[in-house]
């Protein structure tokens, strides 16, 4: 057994506890105008009078997993307030100009925004998700984590599930989904929640994390692998990410194959790559793993035991989600932290699995949950059960900034995930770019709303077309 110098209690810090920003999520717009010493109706106009989307040419832009479309969705107030996202790899939601239009054009801020903290992501529906054959890597995800949450062991064994069925309010989060994707309308009302709270932060010249009550000002990074072609291609990327100054490296297994000799089973493979991963990395590194579902129980135990023997800090996504016994199971018998919740879609979901014991580190994708706003809510949750949170950070730099401004805004969250290699989150039409600094960390934007502004010059060199 590795002895590490660094506990998890430390890894992680201290959990504050309480509810951050509460008052935020009750009334987000009143609580903006207040932080800045204005009345809410001393705001600018918020109406929203156009959404539109630009349509750019984005080819030989180094991209992540599965083609991007080069889209950009915008939503204009008549004070001229612009918030904008991206549909990034996803590309599911080809009708959201239509539903945007239905839903937004005409209404103010604060009709549509108060409405999603009620209501987005809380409904249920269909538990668990990623692929249909729980086998498939259904892309990258992100998470340090450690210290078994309160929902260890409490409630009974097995899944209860979610609420079935819709959900009134909001926009409409909770009718459920097919397994292994995304509702595209559930996403669609999700953009627009990014967006809404992009417009808020512009609006009184404030960064999103600081409208949740957000204090801090920088993230650690941990350096996140894609799923590599062997067991020798670890090893060096590993080496090259502690060198550039990250402070942690997680492992996304790829075949599980050397380079030479035969066939063997992926799993054993992935433990040779944990093994000579720990090795060329020292004793007292931390790292992670995360093989998107990959196993059945019997392969998780294996490779869960491996990652106890070398001291890894947090075993993500090891089985489907869907597997809420066999959770159950891993988390009673592997020391190894359980980090679950990519595949999950609505606050109910989460709650579910913390009443049951099946996670000790609360993981999340804010597109799958309501946006920022069921994100939030979510690692609030995580909070008040003492567990830690970890927001995925995979994609281009507006999937990351979003991840960001929950990661800054909640005391339970400690790293930021960072693709290797970064400069594929990269993106031409966007000024700022994400990387760490000379310490090993992600400093906060400095700039109002997402953070992260367009650069108008470059988009319209790129530009195909605006649709509108």
């Amino acid at each position: 057994m590795v002895q590490r110098n660094i506990s998890r209690r430390q890894f992680l810090g201290t959990s504050a506890l309480g509810v951050l920003g509460g008052a935020a999520m009750v009334s987000p717009v009143r609580a903006a105008a207040e932080a800045v010493g204005v009345k809410p109706g001393d705001l600018p106009d918020l109406t929203i009078k156009e959404v539109k989307v630009y349509v750019a040419n984005i080819e030989g832009v180094r991209k992540f997993n599965s083609p991007e479309n080069g889209w950009i969705f915008s939503m204009v107030t008549n004070s001229g307030i612009e918030g904008n996202y991206t549909d990034g790899n996803r590309g599911l939601t080809p009708h959201w100009l239509e539903y945007a239009k239905a839903t937004c054009v005409g209404k103010n801020l604060f009709e549509l925004l108060p409405k999603i903290p009620s209501s987005a992501a809380f409904g249920g529906g269909k538990r668990g998700g990623g692929a249909t054959d729980g086998r498939g890597p259904a892309g990258p995800g992100a998470g340090p984590g450690a210290g078994r949450g309160a929902g260890r062991g409490a409630g009974a064994r097995g899944g209860g599930g979610g609420r079935d069925g819709v959900f009134s309010g909001g926009f409409g989060f909770g009718r459920g989904r097919p397994r292994g994707q995304a509702d595209s309308a559930d996403l669609a009302a999700a953009y627009v929640d990014v967006m809404l709270w992009d417009i808020l932060g512009k609006a009184v010249n404030l960064p999103i994390y600081k409208l949740l009550g957000g204090t801090k000002d920088r993230i650690l990074a941990y350096s996140s692998s894609q799923h590599l072609a062997t067991v020798e291609d670890f090893i060096p990327n590993a080496l090259e990410a502690q060198k550039a100054g990250f402070k942690a490296y997680k492992i996304h297994p790829g075949g599980g194959q050397h380079r030479d000799g035969g066939s063997i089973p992926a799993y054993m493979g992935h433990i040779d790559e944990i093994r000579e991963v720990r090795k060329a990395c020292g004793e007292n590194y931390t790292l992670l793993f995360d093989p998107v579902q990959r196993y059945n129980v019997f392969e998780a135990l294996k490779v869960g035991h491996a990652l106890e023997e070398y001291g890894f800090v947090s075993f993500e996504d090891p089985i489907p989600s869907t597997d809420i016994d066999g959770l159950i199971e891993l988390r009673e018998k592997l020391d190894v932290p359980i980090e679950v919740g990519e595949f999950l879609y609505s606050v109910s979901d989460y709650a579910d699995y913390i009443k049951h014991g099946a996670m000790d580190i609360v993981r999340l994708i804010a597109d799958n949950v309501g946006g920022i706003s069921g994100a939030f809510r979510i690692a609030q949750l995580a909070d008040a059960f003492g567990m830690p949170c970890t927001p995925h950070n995979w994609g281009n730099a507006y999937d990351l900034a979003v991840h960001f401004h929950i990661e800054l805004a909640s005391p339970n969250c400690f790293w930021f995930e960072m693709p290797n290699s970064a400069e594929q989150t990269d993106r031409v039409y966007m000024k700022e770019k994400f990387r760490i600094d000379k310490d090993g960390y992600v400093l906060a934007p400095k700039y109002p709303g997402l953070g992260y502004p367009l650069d108008r010059d470059a988009l319209d060199k790129i530009m195909i077309r605006i649709d509108r």
